[in-house]
C-alpha cells in the first residue's frame, strides 16, 4: 500500500501507525490533518531549539502527543470536560489498551492536557512543550521562527489545511452550546462561547458571592 506521507517524518512504529489510523477514524479531516502538520512545526521548532529526535526526546511520545491532541473534538472525545481533558482522558484510553505503560501514557496525557496552556507547556519536557508549540504555529506562524522556503508549500501539498482554524472554532463552539458546562468562563472554549453567543461572563463578585455562602463581600467597603 502506497504510504501517503512519504517524504514526511513521521514514526513508522506499530504504535504510532495503529494511532494514526485511529485519529484518521475519528477526527474530522481538518483537525487530522492539522494534528499531523502540529508534529511537523513542534519538530521544526525543536530543531530550531537545538533537539534532535531520538536523542533530546521521544519521538514517538511527540508523534502521539501531537496526532491526539485535539482528539476531544471528535464524537468518541466529546465528553463532559473542556475538550482538551477529554482528549487526553481518550488518547490514555486507546495508548493503555495498545499496551502502552503507563509512564509513557502519562506524558501524552500532559501533553494533551496542558496543550492550551502555553505557559505551564512550554516549561515542561519537550514531548510536552513541542506539542503546544507546533499546535500554535500551525494556527499562527510565529515570525521569530520561518519556516525554510518551499516548507509549508510541501507540507500543504500532503496535508491540506482545510479551513482548520474556522473548522476548530465550529467544532469547540458546537460542543459548548450543547453542553455548556464544557465551556467554563474564563478558559479558552469559554471564550469561543462568549464570542459566538455574546453573553456576559460573570463579574469575579458575582461568582464569589451566588454560589460560595461564605458571604466574603456583606460588609465589604466598595471598590472605587
Amino acid at each position: 500500500m502506497t504510504d501517503p506521507y512519504a517524504g514526511l517524518p513521521f514514526p513508522r512504529t506499530d504504535l504510532a501507525l495503529k494511532a494514526l489510523h485511529h485519529a484518521h477514524d475519528i477526527e474530522a479531516p481538518a483537525i487530522f490533518n492539522h494534528s499531523l502538520r502540529t508534529y511537523l512545526y513542534g519538530r521544526f521548532l525543536g530543531e530550531r531549539q537545538g533537539l534532535q529526535p531520538g536523542h533530546d526526546y521521544d519521538d514517538e511520545l511527540l508523534f502521539l502527543g501531537c496526532l491526539l491532541h485535539d482528539a476531544g473534538l471528535s464524537r468518541e472525545g466529546d465528553g463532559d470536560q473542556t475538550f482538551d481533558l477529554d482528549g487526553a482522558d481518550l488518547a490514555a484510553r486507546f495508548l493503555t489498551g495498545q499496551g502502552m505503560a503507563a509512564d509513557r501514557v502519562e506524558v501524552v496525557w500532559d501533553a494533551i492536557a496542558l496543550h492550551l496552556h502555553y505557559d505551564l507547556a512550554t516549561r515542561k519536557r519537550p514531548e510536552i512543550a513541542l506539542v503546544t508549540a507546533g499546535a500554535g504555529y500551525d494556527l499562527g506562524p510565529d515570525p521569530a521562527h520561518p519556516l525554510p522556503p518551499g516548507y509549508a508549500d510541501h507540507i500543504h501539498a500532503a496535508l491540506p489545511r482545510l479551513h482548520a482554524a474556522a473548522v476548530l472554532y465550529d467544532t469547540i463552539v458546537d460542543q459548548a452550546l450543547a453542553k455548556p458546562h464544557k465551556a467554563p468562563p474564563f478558559s479558552m472554549p469559554g471564550e469561543l462561547l462568549r464570542q459566538k453567543t455574546g453573553a456576559p461572563w460573570p463579574t469575579w463578585q458575582q461568582l464569589m458571592t451566588d454560589p460560595s455562602g461564605w458571604h466574603d463581600y456583606d460588609g465589604y467597603p466598595p471598590t472605587t
